[in-house]
């Protein structure tokens, strides 16, 4: 169980030399590795009036021992200058429809064939099910028009129907109704009537991730033929490991993406989680330090963020997608040396990859992958559940702080975002970014179509907000069938102590010898508490895991 432990931390970008003495560390925007290729992204640009968009400025910075307080992060309004112009947008161009794109419903390593799942996106209840005489998930609305149970609920039927469980209403993969039972067979074929089908969404699996389109409208039936998912090429390359994750997150979409792009919250929410480079001088004990970045081509797809060390994309509405720059000759963008290709052909290539998705007010979902080329044998090794152990740990450091920044924003009105939060340095640039896509393209925030008055949930208690096992064990296939084995083994160890205690017990004097009876006392004492700690690590890894930032 050691070993469990410890590699649950094996960090997705760095190659340890030792396991045992590695950390898990969540990748950053701030991360230093080679170049990765950049992926497409459509933009449009009309010659309707423009704005400039501003990014934040950094404050001055000024050398200081790592004893001395942080004062060289410090900032005065006075000081501050006004900001440099950093793009055009054209605010008064198209807008950015939200249910005229690609939604990420799941990926497909979590979805089990054998059953339909419920799952919300955009508010839109849908069902998932395996389609297998079409070798096809499907994605419908989640309720059958009989007397709207949900679909969710049913099952599929022994001809590969999605069957629904109040009445045994069936359907086919096009949401055509083939059987009610109640209808004589000999009377009208109510079961061909339009009103007996059930709303079917397109859908495709992309970069094994299952995708929708949130309409379903007739039109759009074949707009897989006119527009595709968001293309990144590191997830469509054999040649790299694209483990993935998802996770259910108590916060809002735009909480949970604006969170992503901002690398200076690391080395503090995160601290001791995560394993960055620090700065020469340091001026506090978590090493935070000015970050140069800045905005760049934003209109309704999304925008391109640059940094110190490399580049980023928000792809609109779901992606953003960091990648380093490539290595070029200064001059003429060849490459400077001969050193230089021979580093460039054999170069570790890897890339972030969050999917943010918006399910309800208050309500989110994540899907990560950190795609690689290098150290591709640790995920032929480990299963995933290892490392969405400690990604899960770090997703909870920071949980609680961003579900109550939500509540208080919304209690401000998140048209005021700008006024209310102060954002003065250049770290926050990306953040500043979206927010400004949002207001200036999508309509200030997610369009639920009047699905919702605006309000949103009550904060549970701190140990079911920051729930592992609804929010992620469930929803995935690795962490699922750990947590049922580690339970299995956790029984069979109490099992074997009772046994062992009662052979002892049993046994005459002339059966066992006293150095027997030691030996089976001990491994029964050791089978107990190797099935207390297990219980522990089974609550703290898949179920609960408190976070203090005050005692790390």
């Amino acid at each position: 169980m050691e070993t469990i432990k410890t590699t649950c931390y094996i960090p997705p970008f760095h190659i340890p030399t030792s396991l045992t003495k590695t950390k898990f560390s969540k990748p950053n925007l701030n991360f230093h590795f080679n170049a990765v290729p950049t992926s497409s992204f459509s933009k449009t640009h009309k010659n309707a009036s423009k704005s400039k968009l501003y990014s934040t400025i950094s404050s001055s910075s000024s050398s200081s021992s790592s004893s001395s307080p942080p004062s060289a992060y410090s900032v005065s309004t006075e000081s501050i200058e006004a900001p440099q112009p950093e793009l055009e947008t054209d605010i008064q161009g198209d807008k950015f429809d939200w249910y005229s794109a690609w939604y990420p419903v799941m990926p497909v390593c979590d979805l089990d064939k054998r059953v339909p799942h419920a799952k919300k996106v955009l508010g839109i209840d849908v069902v998932v099910w395996w389609d297998r005489n079409e070798n096809e998930w499907r994605v419908f609305d989640d309720t059958c028009p009989h007397r709207l149970a949900p679909l969710s609920e049913g099952r599929i039927d022994q001809w590969g129907r999605l069957q629904c469980v109040y009445h045994g209403w069936c359907f086919n993969g096009s949401g055509d109704c083939k059987y009610i039972p109640q209808a004589p067979a000999d009377g009208p074929p109510v079961h061909t009537f339009n009103k007996a089908c059930v709303a079917a969404y397109p859908s495709t699996v992309h970069h094994d991730i299952l995708w929708f389109w949130p309409n379903t409208d007739p039109q759009y039936k074949d707009i897989l033929m006119k527009e595709k998912p968001p293309f990144i090429p590191e997830l469509d390359d054999p040649s790299y490991t694209k483990t993935m994750g998802n996770r259910d997150i108590p916060y809002g979409y735009d909480f949970l993406i604006e969170n992503l792009m901002d690398p200076a919250h690391v080395p503090y929410a995160h601290y001791g989680l995560m394993k960055i480079r620090q700065p020469k001088e340091k001026v506090d004990r978590e090493g935070g330090k000015p970050i140069d970045m800045s905005v760049k081509k934003l209109d309704k797809n999304g925008f391109i963020g640059k940094q110190e060390k490399g580049s980023s994309k928000f792809i609109a509405p779901c992606i953003f997608y960091a990648y380093t720059d490539p290595l070029v000759d200064q001059g003429n963008g060849a490459v400077s040396s001969s050193e230089t290709k021979k580093k460039l052909s054999v170069q570790q290539r890897a890339a972030l990859v969050f999917i943010c998705i918006p399910v309800s007010p208050g309500n989110s979902r994540l899907i990560w992958a950190f795609p690689r080329n290098f150290g591709v044998w640790i995920d032929k090794i480990f299963p995933r559940w290892m490392f969405h152990v400690g990604q899960n740990l770090i997703l909870d450091s920071d949980l609680y702080l961003l579900h109550v920044e939500e509540r208080k924003i919304t209690d401000i009105g998140v048209a005021n975002w700008q006024k209310a939060c102060f954002v003065p340095t250049k770290s926050d640039a990306l953040v500043v970014g979206f927010r400004k896509w949002l207001n200036n393209y999508a309509g200030g925030q997610v369009d639920w179509r009047g699905k919702y008055n605006g309000a949103l949930p009550p904060t549970p208690p701190r140990e079911q907000l920051m729930d592992r096992y609804w929010s992620h064990v469930v929803n995935c296939s690795s962490c699922n069938a750990a947590h049922k084995g580690l339970n299995a083994l956790e029984v069979i160890l109490q099992v074997v102590s009772l046994v062992l205690i009662g052979i002892v017990a049993a046994a005459k004097q002339s059966v066992l010898s006293a150095a027997a009876r030691t030996t089976l006392v001990a491994v029964a004492v050791a089978c107990f508490a190797a099935s207390r700690w297990l219980a522990h690590f089974i609550y703290k890894s898949f179920h609960y895991h408190d976070y203090n930032h005050a005692l790390r």
